[in-house]
């Protein structure tokens, strides 16, 4: 019979085979070949592995992470006609620039009665990047404070599309000047799944504004004078608004966080235990979401295997490592007790969490009792955002790697008898 540990590490392997980005890009490809395909995004590779199986002589431009993961297609052999880039992420760099270059330019050569086929994965905000009216330094220093503030996605992407030449539709403008059409393909990294913030939707209207943008900056209290100043600029019509109709371009997410939800619960009901899926929009401070999983599973009787997805936000306030899934983890610890007999896993289907080297961690029965030997202290650890230092002591991270995924976070909690 197997462990609980090994319970809960078959469910997310199972769920990531299950949701493998080349196989939700295979079922939905159209009848006929587009004239080229862009893929960007941290499932650039088996998304673009799987377009290029179909249709091989097909030109194309993919943007991968530094550390991509998957199937990535081999441009030295065979008839392929095409270009892969490597990117940096979170924090975009001078080949983030180069890439957004490349990829504008591909949309605007092509003419009429062809097609672009844009493959889109989350973290496409930092690997395609194309500063406008701001250096990318600033930019950079923007997106960074507002995630440091708790910033989540919608507000953060909101400022992004108004600094950049590509996010916020004008990608698909840029096809669509020269009367080509554009079709996306998007794997969803957010809570809604609403194409418009999926990598600050390059391929689809925006319907926030300069006004939006500056109204988070002044929600999150951030300074950030040349930013404002091209904002103030964008307001005042000194810069075009992005585009808040896109005829001639459509966008259809092909995964979700719900699918990879649904994927694990299917996992753990194959192992015989009663499964019940709470969901796929929880969203807020980490320890915040936490706090409410501990009362959930103080009123649900077991035995019984929780599954919950969304994404949580974290303010750092210390100096610690981690990210989301660790510090829910350890919340939930906390949360819990040292009583409580709880398995439990938090992981972001991507394989990297925050600043921790690890998707995420494993709560056992015993966490806070094998701490206290180690001489740890959790709720010091919480405090300086320091949990991914706690579960490495404690040999409780989940180290998987970049998966070439990206469907958002995945939490199971196994409740005792």
């Amino acid at each position: 019979m197997s462990t609980p540990r090994e319970v809960l590490l078959a469910t997310f392997a199972a769920a990531l085979r299950a949701t493998d980005p080349a196989r939700l890009t295979r079922r939905h490809l159209p009848a006929q070949a587009p004239a080229a395909v862009l893929a960007f995004g941290k499932a650039a590779g088996p998304m673009l592995g799987a377009v290029l199986d179909r249709y091989p002589k097909l030109p194309f431009l993919g943007v991968l992470p530094q550390e991509a993961a998957g199937p990535v297609v081999d441009v030295r052999e065979g008839p392929l006609r095409g270009e892969l880039l490597t990117s940096a992420h979170p924090t975009p760099d001078e080949r983030s620039v180069e890439a957004g270059r490349r990829a504008l330019a591909l949309a605007g050569s092509l003419g009429p009665g062809q097609e672009l086929l844009v493959l889109v994965s989350g973290g496409g905000s930092a690997l395609l990047c194309l500063p406008q009216g701001v250096t990318l330094a600033q930019k950079a220093a923007v997106s960074g404070d507002l995630m440091r503030a708790g910033a989540d996605i919608t507000a953060l992407n909101t400022v992004r599309k108004h600094l950049s030449g590509v996010k916020g539709g004008r990608l698909a403008q840029a096809a669509l000047a020269g009367g080509a059409s554009v079709r996306a393909l998007l794997l969803s990294d957010v809570v809604g799944d609403d194409p418009a913030v999926i990598a600050s939707g390059p391929t689809v209207p925006d319907p926030t504004t300069y006004a939006d943008a500056l109204a988070v900056l002044d929600r999150a209290a951030l300074g950030h004078p040349e930013v404002r100043r091209h904002l103030e600029a964008g307001l005042r019509g000194e810069w075009p608004e992005t585009p808040s109709v896109l005829p001639g371009a459509t966008s259809q997410v092909i995964g979700t966080n719900r699918l990879l939800l649904e994927a694990a619960a299917r996992a753990l009901e194959a192992q015989g235990l009663r499964t019940v899926v709470l969901g796929d929009a929880f969203t807020g401070e980490a320890r915040d979401v936490a706090a409410q999983h501990a009362r959930i599973i103080g009123q649900t009787p077991g035995p019984l295997a929780l599954v919950s997805g969304g994404e949580a936000t974290v303010t750092v306030r210390g100096p610690g490592r981690g990210g989301r899934n660790h510090e829910f983890a350890l919340a939930l610890a906390l949360a819990l007790g040292p009583q409580a007999g709880v398995w439990a896993l938090s992981v972001g289907s991507d394989g990297v969490d925050g600043s921790a080297e690890a998707a995420g961690a494993l709560l056992t029965p015993d966490t806070l009792t094998r701490a206290q030997v180690l001489g740890l202290d959790p709720a010091a650890a919480l405090e300086a955002n320091d949990s991914g230092r706690f579960f490495a002591a404690l040999g409780d991270q989940v180290v998987t790697g970049p998966t070439g995924q990206n469907l958002n976070d995945l939490r199971v909690v196994l409740l005792p008898d």
